[in-house]
């Protein structure tokens, strides 16, 4: 894809109409994610995160005066609800971009239809999925990614586990295009390193935290891994993590940054209350951003500033469901820093330059942002994902903290 047509869409996204870039008309920016069903908190975390900054920027004049509108319907994590969303979203509201869209099964089955809107240079930006689908042809054209593969994701926590002596990989994994590509990611990161999965076990989407994983648990155990790869939401991870040391299996389990981290560990918080069990030792997860409990970044101290300021309440759900939202989160902290990066993008271009050249609009300059989080942001028409660092936490005195030191896990 030329630079020419990389930047020409990425600028008729943003201002699809003629005339609708004076400074009173909103950008409207349309979302679809799953505020009830069975990854709630997940999705109604970015999104307050992500609302939390456009308030911020509407507070202080807008995008080159133009306010934020953030259009979001839910979709329960149901790829046809996305689909119908989406289509409401472009031809109902006239969203400008689609932004921040929740999981891996409704960000693919969308895909096509980016392509059937080609004509309009309707891009996705920064969806909360790792998969490949939107990094691969033909659809790599249309969406930005901030966040690392689920690839990426795996390959990290290979590594780390290998280098103290760890040979003896299974997973847990979810039915569908997510699990799949967490699968596969492992598969091929024991390849690397002339190993062989030991052992799969998987559950099908939608899993509640109520129902048994014992069977899950024994598939595994019998097989004798030194570590559980698990691509799982947070129900279903909690789930199995519950019922592993309720068996006296007290195997690491490694989680993907999708579990939603907060939601995950409340679960076993709460089952540790019920039962006089602790069920939090021997855990890991990877996060595709650092920790809000790192007061060493200026990023982080400007995310809980920034949602200290906000009451961003919870987004209207198709099935009313209680919720009670976090003061601050993984989810959250992701969904900011997409809106930030997101904001930064449109205040560089001008709508002026565009209608006389669009080949001179950029020029010969790429995109490159400081989130305070140590990594910059670097986006460029090849370029299309903006952070590469995998983050690690690990859970302490019932909390997630940030994890630099392995040596617990070595091998004897």
């Amino acid at each position: 894809m030329n630079m020419c047509r990389f930047f020409g869409m990425l600028l008729l996204a943003f201002f699809a109409c003629t005339g609708r870039g004076m400074a009173e008309e909103p950008l409207r920016v349309g979302m679809s994610g799953a505020f009830s069903g069975p990854i709630k908190a997940l999705g109604i975390e970015l999104y307050r995160g992500a609302a939390a900054y456009f308030d911020h920027v509407n507070r202080t004049g807008g995008i080159n005066g133009r306010p934020i509108r953030f259009i979001a319907y839910d979709d329960a994590y149901d790829p046809a609800t996305t689909l119908e969303n989406t289509v409401r979203l472009v031809e109902e509201d006239r969203a400008d971009l689609l932004f921040n869209y929740v999981g891996t099964p409704t960000v693919t089955r969308i895909l096509p239809l980016l392509k059937v809107y080609e004509d309009r240079n309707m891009l996705l930006f920064f969806p909360a999925t790792g998969a490949e689908p939107q990094r691969r042809p033909p659809y790599d054209q249309f969406v930005f990614n901030m966040r690392v593969s689920y690839g990426q994701e795996v390959e990290a926590l290979v590594r780390e586990f290998a280098n103290l002596g760890k040979t003896r990989f299974a997973i847990l994994y979810q039915v569908d295009a997510y699990g799949r590509s967490g699968w596969e990611g492992l598969r091929h990161a024991l390849q690397r390193r002339s190993l062989v999965l030991v052992e799969e076990a998987t559950y099908q989407r939608g899993f509640h935290f109520e129902q048994s994983m014992r069977d899950q648990v024994e598939i595994l155990r019998r097989a004798a891994p030194e570590v559980v790869i698990s691509v799982a939401t947070y129900a279903a991870a909690a789930a199995f993590i519950r019922d592993a040391r309720e068996a006296d299996w007290d195997v690491p389990v490694a989680n993907l940054s999708f579990v939603s981290s907060e939601s995950m560990l409340d679960l076993l918080l709460q089952e540790g209350r019920r039962t006089g069990r602790d069920y939090t030792q021997n855990l890991i997860n990877s996060q595709v951003v650092p920790s809000y409990e790192d007061f060493s970044l200026w990023g982080v101290m400007e995310y809980r500033w920034i949602m200290d300021q906000c009451r961003c309440s919870v987004p209207q759900q198709r099935t009313p469901e209680p919720y009670t939202p976090l003061e601050y989160s993984f989810a959250s902290f992701e969904g900011l820093l997409n809106a930030k990066v997101l904001t930064q993008m449109l205040q560089q271009l001008s709508l002026e330059a565009f209608r006389k050249n669009r080949e001179d609009a950029f020029g010969e300059s790429s995109i490159l942002f400081h989130l305070g989080i140590g990594e910059p942001i670097f986006l460029d028409p090849e370029q299309h994902q903006g952070l590469h660092t995998v983050y690690f936490s690990t859970v302490q005195s019932g909390r997630f903290v940030p994890l630099s030191d392995w040596t617990r896990w070595k091998q004897p």
